[in-house]
């Protein structure tokens, strides 16, 4: 502790500043002459000393120990950029060590840096400028409206008095536990909400499936609400719903991983026209065409349930985190989220995930047949469907009779492992082949499925893909190739997740960014597509953390 206290200048071996002036003449005097080491340090400094002296003969007498150096000695600008390196979480406790380090800490290069290498934060206070905005725009909120010349008030934030320490301090560092990607509690549709740090907001953006079938275009988003300074110590927060601008907002983080928003003023989300405007625009945003354009009836009354469901929290919202799945370098394909289709529902959002010799696809936005959470597709990577030739495979029959075999031994090994006397499962894939009971092809491969990815990969051909005939898809284009297709189940209930059952169906992978399940009890296909977009402190902190989260959003539904 004596070595530290001298470091900094500070500490009992130099003597505190405070006590000195308290001390009497007598006392200043009898405490310089002491000692400035205590017995230890010396010993440890005397055996560090050279042992011999020149000539390799014994050492004459010590040799004088190097010239010590104190912290606060060194220049500012060094100061400043020690301290920069130092993440902002410790630099509070640092100013209080003494004058000069808090005067030095007042800098704001030390604090520019910390908010752009923890936040990204790469824009400059003092060349921002307001473009396309007049200055009537800027004081456009007058004091009193009654009085044609009264005063306007500044909305737009003052950067020219704010410091990069003030939007560390009183925006970044107490807004970082709502960073990442979060999931609304929006009943059975869920949600994609992605918080950010944009500029010198933190905006949490929505993030929407592109509009049906078109399943490769790229995600939409909007924001719901963006925290800001609008003066040096003071964060405003403001509620982006509605088509009339920011207003009044409020933001409550509720617990570890949960936080909530609040709209003050839900006025601002009516529109002059009521609600038949309200849904009409409502509906052009999330399906881009009104309603005569959709003839489906059914499809119309899903719609409208929707609107009707989801207008009702006005921006009102619970939001529990989410984490992306971790990867593996053995993993099929890499994890993520996708787009799929899901006939009269729409596009959803789908969390693809790899547990050892399964994968599962869980729903991040939802509907109310499988709401959101649920697992929607559950792949076996154990159980791999050689399909048929193209002629075959236009054949329903055929394909449900590939399938029905792999389930009825999956159902077999089930068995087996229960009573305890199950031998390793089988991986070799099931071809287009005789009856049941008739000899397997040779050459199964005996490896996982991401082994088997090799395969097709490497020879870069692919297995020819064609829908059977009578098995309907929202999307007519996809994939006429595929590398490789495996066992899987569904998930599909009645209104209201009423009477759940996993049905057999079909895997298909297309290639890194596309694969497709084939429903068999529904005679229908979802074709999904991997979000390409690239999330922020979205990473889990373990596979266990993961896995409790999915434990989660499934329960809240179930």
């Amino acid at each position: 502790m004596a070595v530290c206290a001298r470091l900094c200048g500070v500490g009992p071996a130099r003597g505190c500043r405070r006590r000195q002036q308290r001390r009497g003449p007598a006392e200043t005097a009898a405490a310089d002459s002491e000692p400035d080491t205590d017995p230890e340090e010396e010993r440890i400094e005397a055996g560090s000393a050279p042992s011999s002296g020149t000539g390799g003969g014994p050492c004459a007498g010590p040799s004088p120990s190097p010239p010590r150096c104190s912290l606060l000695e060194l220049p500012p600008e060094l100061l400043v950029e020690i301290f920069a390196s130092l993440p902002g979480t410790d630099l509070p406790s640092l100013a209080q060590v003494c004058t000069k380090f808090r005067r030095i800490l007042h800098t704001d290069t030390i604090w520019r840096r910390r908010c752009r290498e923890e936040y990204g934060v790469c824009e400059n206070l003092r060349k921002l400028e307001i473009t396309g905005v007049s200055c009537r725009d800027v004081y456009a909120k007058r004091i009193n409206p009654r009085v044609k010349s009264g005063r306007f008030v500044r909305i737009l934030p003052d950067y020219e008095h704010m410091g990069y320490r003030d939007v560390y301090t009183c925006l970044l560092h107490r807004y970082r536990h709502i960073l990442g990607l979060w999931q609304p509690d929006i009943g059975p549709y869920g949600g994609l909400l992605n918080v950010v740090v944009d500029g010198l907001f933190i905006i949490g953006w929505m993030y929407l499936p592109p509009h049906d079938p078109h399943v490769d275009d790229p995600m939409r988003f909007k924001p719901l609400f963006r925290v800001h300074l609008m003066e040096r110590k003071s964060a405003t927060v403001e509620c982006m719903y509605g088509h009339k601008g920011p207003h009044n907002g409020h933001i409550q983080i509720v617990k570890k991983d949960e936080f909530s928003t609040k709209c003050n003023q839900t006025d601002h989300h009516r529109m002059s026209g009521g609600r038949q405007e309200e849904f009409r625009t409502w509906l052009r945003e999330e399906w881009g065409r009104t309603l005569e354009d959709i003839f489906h009836e059914h499809m119309q009354e899903l719609i409208l349930m929707k609107f009707i469901y989801t207008s009702q929290y006005d921006n009102c919202l619970t939001y529990r985190r989410i984490y992306l799945p971790p990867s593996h370098p053995d993993d099929l394909i890499k994890p993520g989220l996708f787009k799929g289709t899901y006939g009269s529902h729409g596009l959803e959002i789908v969390m693809l995930s790899f547990h050892g010799r399964c994968a599962r696809g869980t729903k991040i936005t939802g509907d109310p047949n499988i709401p959101a959470g649920q697992q929607t597709v559950e792949i076996d990577l154990r159980h791999r469907i050689q399909l048929p030739d193209v002629e075959n495979l236009r054949n329903f029959n055929e394909l449900s009779r590939l399938v029905l075999e792999v389930r009825e031994q999956v159902r077999q090994e089930q068995q087996q492992q229960q009573d305890g006397e199950g031998p390793a499962p089988s991986q070799e894939p099931l071809s287009a082949r005789g009856p049941p009971g008739a000899p397997a092809e040779e050459g199964g491969d005996p490896r996982g499925g991401a082994a088997a990815a090799e395969q097709p990969a490497q020879s870069g051909q692919g297995q020819p893909f064609v829908l059977p005939v009578g098995v309907s898809s929202r999307n007519e284009d996809y994939p006429r190739t595929c590398r490789m297709c495996f066992y899987g189940t569904g998930l599909i209930a009645g209104h209201g997740f009423t009477s759940p059952e996993r049905t057999p169906g079909v895997f298909v992978l297309f290639d890194e960014d596309r694969f497709g399940f084939v429903w068999l009890e529904l005679k229908s296909f979802s074709l999904y597509s991997r979000v390409q977009a690239t999330f922020r402190n979205a990473d889990a902190p373990s596979p266990q953390a993961f896995e409790e989260m999915l434990k989660n959003i499934q329960s809240l539904t179930s």
